[in-house]
């Protein structure tokens, strides 16, 4: 089995160099990484992780701590982050908590006793709360907050929620709708209420004043998202679009409005947000922002690994137009929800 002696041998250079390439430590002069991680190629070197760990002070583990109720969102930070590991040899630990938990200031305490991480990534709505990221600063461990808002001094890593709010507000304006319904985020998510008012500013920039009965609560999972659909669309008066604040709500919108007998997008147009992996499986494709979830992942590593510890990374997103909205039907007004009683019994009569 090679040893770090034979890979600075093959490479003509010290072992500290090849420590110093091998622990991801800046500063190492691109030539001199290259062959070190060349020669280390060519011997299939494999560090002794115990020994990086006694040589460097290092655990060489990052931790994610989540407590959101979007798999998908969480499934592709997870990702960046992993992949980001790798590729830095470091390795993601994944830890599920419970925010509002009675023990979740010990939990931390026992995560940093236990396994000593170089850095933790922080999502909604961990990244949020200020006890929690300062327990963290507390101990002396430093923290990635993804998508929070403002906050206190820890590393940040977000997009402009509210411009990208108004962005798909303001395209459902510009294809003719003005009776946008929305379904807003989760209460405890900061992310969500700038969403929620970057649809206030586009509809008061149009002249348009927010409509009560066509705002409804959700959860950022799929059933609330149903039930929004329902209590929307159940209305006399109903939206000829729908603004759901994050994919999962938007696809349990399009299954509430089938449920009761509404085409998508030709009765109502659904726009989500995230652009997450469901939004391109469901019929009709969603129409959605773009949240660059996997790089979110990756460049927490990146962060931590670097020991950036006040960096303020702002993302960008994109408006992705797909087959779930459309202009509004000339007229304006959609017909009435149909009857689905009626409906039921039109299909069974063949």
């Amino acid at each position: 089995m090679a040893t770090i002696h034979d890979v600075a041998e093959r490479a003509g250079v010290s072992i500290k160099t090849v420590s110093r390439v091998l622990n991801n430590e800046p500063h190492v002069r691109p030539n001199m990484r290259a062959k070190v991680e060349a020669a280390a190629r060519a011997l299939d070197y494999r560090p002794n992780q115990a020994a990086r760990r006694l040589a460097g002070g290092r655990s060489f583990l990052i931790a994610h701590l989540y407590d959101n109720p979007s798999p998908n969102y969480i499934a592709a930070i997870h990702a960046g982050a992993a992949r980001r590991c790798r590729e830095l040899g470091y390795h993601l630990v994944i830890e599920p908590v419970e925010s509002h938990g009675r023990d979740i200031l010990g939990l931390i305490h026992r995560l940093v006793a236990t396994l000593a991480p170089d850095g933790v990534i922080l999502t909604p709505p961990l990244s949020d709360d200020p006890a929690i990221t300062g327990e963290f600063e507390r101990l002396g461990t430093p923290v990635v907050n993804i998508a929070a808002i403002g906050g206190d001094h820890n590393a940040r890593i977000f997009m402009d929620e509210r411009s990208a709010g108004r962005a798909v507000t303001e395209y459902l304006l510009s294809i003719g709708h003005r009776r946008i319904g929305i379904v807003r985020g989760h209460p405890e998510h900061r992310a969500a209420g700038a969403r929620f008012d970057g649809y206030s500013d586009a509809l008061g920039a149009a002249g348009i004043r927010l409509d009560a009965q066509l705002i409804t609560q959700g959860f950022f999972d799929l059933q609330s998202g149903i039930e929004a659909g329902r209590s929307l669309l159940g209305r006399q008066s109903r939206p000829t679009a729908i603004f759901a604040t994050n994919d999962e709500m938007a696809v349990g919108v399009v299954m509430a409005a089938r449920e009761l007998g509404l085409d998508v997008p030709h009765d109502v147009s659904v726009a989500g947000f995230d652009d997450t992996p469901m939004s391109r499986l469901i019929w009709p494709p969603l129409t959605t922002v773009r949240q660059p979830l996997e790089e979110m992942g990756s460049q927490s590593v990146d962060v931590l690994v670097e020991q950036r510890h006040r960096a303020e990374l702002e993302l960008s997103f994109e408006l992705i137009v797909r087959n779930s909205t459309m202009p509004v039907p000339p007229g304006g007004q959609p017909p009435a929800t149909p009857d689905k009683r009626g409906q039921a019994a039109k299909v069974d009569q063949g």
